[in-house]
């Protein structure tokens, strides 16, 4: 099973969704089932750490995303994973018009998976502090949520 979180740049919410996630799998005991990766839509940032903000954020939540690299979103990630998870409107859109028609992989919000289907995670880039903290809790909730659909569906492939 393959997750990939998707947002514009790939240094603030995608990164942190990836973390938190990566979080919640190690604690329901499926980290060694499920790769979990992030990118964005754009090349802007590519290569570099998450924004300083957003790891501080993490940091004192107890997640270490110093080692992630921002990645530009690749044509061949519509076959490599099973779930393509957009942080917002925008970066939905543009998965759906790179998305081949042939591709059976989970394309949506990743809110969704917190009961908030049409909520979008927001970029706190050009914000305070506060906006990181509220993408940490976003994330969170939409984690537990995405772990638990993760798991149903390697129980049924099981």
């Amino acid at each position: 099973m393959r997750v990939l979180f998707v947002c514009l740049g790939n240094i603030c919410r995608s990164p942190t969704a990836e973390g938190m996630f990566r979080r919640h799998l190690d604690e329901a005991g499926l980290a060694g089932r499920v790769e979990v990766d992030s990118c964005g839509i754009g090349p802007w940032h590519a290569g570099k750490a998450p924004d300083a903000r957003a790891q501080a954020a993490a940091a004192a939540r107890g997640l270490d995303l110093s080692g992630l690299r921002a990645r530009q979103l690749d044509d061949d990630d519509f076959g490599r994973f099973d779930y393509l998870l957009a942080m917002d409107h925008d970066n939905l859109a543009a998965l759906e018009a790179r998305r081949p028609a042939d591709s059976d992989a989970h394309v949506g919000l990743f809110l969704s998976f917190a009961g908030l289907p049409d909520r979008a995670v927001p970029d706190p880039y050009y914000g305070g502090d506060d906006g990181f903290e509220e993408v940490l809790d976003l994330v969170e909730a939409a984690s537990r949520g995405l772990v638990e659909d993760v798991r149903r569906r390697l129980e049924e492939g099981a």
